[in-house]
């Protein structure tokens, strides 16, 4: 299904909307339909030309299956039964290929009724008091005003609230501030020996710092890393070659030519899939993703730093680089005569497929951006919330995920030696999403809903950024604005038994008695009923 994406300058719509969303993320679109089915107008604005955000760019998983005991509904079960619909399968379905996805989405906002512009990036708002009245965004024509009662930021870089000037937060918090084990710089116990800086003595790329910079459990402004999501295949009747990047640069791989070749020395027999993780999907396709166990990997460790803050010029250039860096790391399996014959005869014989992404080279649009901006909001979950008190009485939906949060960065600890940093991987459990985790102080913004940048700490973001948690966390926006637009649109003072009964009738699980608890052990990849 193609959206709009003219001139909307030429012919504006008219009147007022009860609800404005930005950003046709998955959780954007469970916002909107949700909204839409009790709201006269809602429209969704789209800064891209694809809606479904990764869940269409390579990401074809709910990932969090756990949740499937009791633990999905609503929105999201409403997708993925969808999707089994679709493939012909009596029941929900939770691999899937962008493309599918795509349609799929579509087919959800058309049957709601939602209004979608793709191709419309945001530019400025425009507040009265702490209340958002419009938005302007901008393309190929121009730039046109949207007013509405109720806003929504479903945006992975939280760029609405950053305008509308909610308190916001980008990083890590230091131990100290909540408490939370986990939090702050965190090294890796293993340290590799390796190259690590260049002939005149300069870090290699790919290595941010030196251990004398950084302070475990300190706090700073680094994100979990980002990676593109392409989708592969050694099906040579899908297959196209992967091209070579626009910029090859040795040095950048030479980590990755350190780590295999002492891994040879000791047995080891690498493959591509010890350094890309790559997930089988449908006709012959790989969901290739950053594989954390590795010490070199589709993660451009240290790359995103910048992202969310950037402006678009620079998020291009930034997206550029993880492009490259995919691209690179192809080009050196396939081609770097120091690696072993069979591992380099694997990667030749891997391609780009030629049934994604027709429209951009067969390469995904968006990078997976796992953590951006988070808001400062009415409660700001942490590791504690998580794991220890589940319960919420604000409570509009629930995860289970357990807290995995991406290496961050890649340090130099001596001379020859370095280690990776950042990585979570702890016991989780099922928890209560709150509303005022969604919600920012009223003072600051009255009309503002923010289920993707919404208020939780680094660590506790970890259990939190899945695609599927936050379309649960879009569907309670959406319903949570479609109230607030009947009444003064300030969504702090939302009823909550009435959304509550409200997002009950409409599927979405919100009770902790209404899954099996279980608990994530930590590492060993599986689950045990507790």
């Amino acid at each position: 299904m193609n959206f709009s994406k003219q001139s909307l300058a030429s012919n504006p719509p008219a009147g007022i909307y009860d609800v404005v969303v930005y950003s046709a993320t998955p959780a954007g679109i469970a916002a909107a339909v949700v909204a839409a089915e009790a709201c006269q107008r809602v429209l969704l604005l789209e800064p891209t030309n694809r809606i479904g955000g990764m869940n269409t760019n390579g990401l074809n998983t709910a990932e969090t299956e756990h949740m499937l005991d009791g633990g999905l509904g609503g929105f999201a079960m409403r997708f993925y039964r969808r999707l089994g619909e679709v493939y012909g399968m009596d029941g929900p379905e939770f691999h899937f290929e962008s493309g599918v996805a795509e349609r799929v989405f579509a087919e959800l906002l058309e049957g709601a009724g939602v209004e979608v512009r793709t191709g419309w990036a945001l530019q400025r708002m425009e507040k009265t008091g702490a209340k958002i009245h419009s938005v302007a965004v901008g393309g190929p024509s121009g730039v046109v005003e949207f007013h509405g009662r109720v806003f929504i930021d479903a945006s992975y870089e939280g760029d609405l609230l950053a305008l509308a000037r909610v308190s916001w937060t980008i990083g890590r918090e230091a131990v100290e501030e909540f408490g939370e084990e986990a939090a702050g710089a965190r090294f890796d116990a293993t340290i590799h020996e390796g190259p690590t800086r260049d002939d005149s003595g300069r870090l290699l790329p790919g290595i941010s710092c030196t251990r004398d910079q950084v302070r475990e459990g300190a706090a700073d402004r680094e994100v979990m890393c980002y990676n593109l999501r392409p989708i592969l295949t050694k099906d040579p009747a899908w297959s196209i070659p992967i091209p070579a990047p626009s910029s090859y640069d040795p040095l950048r791989f030479e980590i990755a030519a350190g780590w295999i070749l002492r891994m040879v020395q000791r047995g080891w027999t690498p493959s591509v899939g010890d350094i890309v993780d790559l997930y089988e999907r449908r006709n012959g396709k790989l969901e290739a993703n950053n594989c954390q166990a590795a010490v070199f990997s589709l993660g451009l460790l240290g790359g995103q730093s910048e992202w969310s803050v950037a402006d678009p010029s620079r998020r291009a250039m930034i997206f550029r680089e993880h492009v490259d860096h995919f691209l690179g790391l192809f080009y050196f399996l396939q081609n770097e005569t120091r690696l072993p014959e069979a591992l380099r005869r694997e990667a030749a014989g891997i391609g780009l497929h030629t049934g994604e992404f027709a429209d951009n080279g067969h390469l995904p649009s968006q990078i997976y951006v796992r953590e951006g901006r988070r808001m400062r909001g009415r409660m700001v979950m942490t590791q504690k919330d998580v794991t220890e008190t589940p319960a919420k009485g604000d409570a509009v939906g629930i995860s289970t995920h357990f807290i995995d949060c991406h290496h961050v960065r890649r340090v130099e600890i001596r001379p020859g030696c370095f280690a990776n940093e950042g990585r979570i991987w702890r016991r989780g459990r099922a928890y209560q999403i709150p509303y005022r985790a969604l919600t920012p102080d009223p003072s600051e913004c009255a009309n503002l809903l923010v289920p993707v940048a919404a208020s939780f700490s680094h660590v506790a973001y970890a259990s939190f950024r899945l695609e599927s948690v936050w379309m649960v966390a879009g569907h309670a926006a959406g319903a949570a604005a479609a109230l607030a637009a009947r009444q003064d649109g300030e969504v702090s003072k939302v009823d909550i038994p009435q959304l509550q009964n409200a997002l009950r009738a409409d599927g979405q699980i919100i009770d902790l008695t209404s899954i099996r608890s279980l608990e994530f052990e930590g590492g060993d990849g599986g689950w045990v009923e507790t």
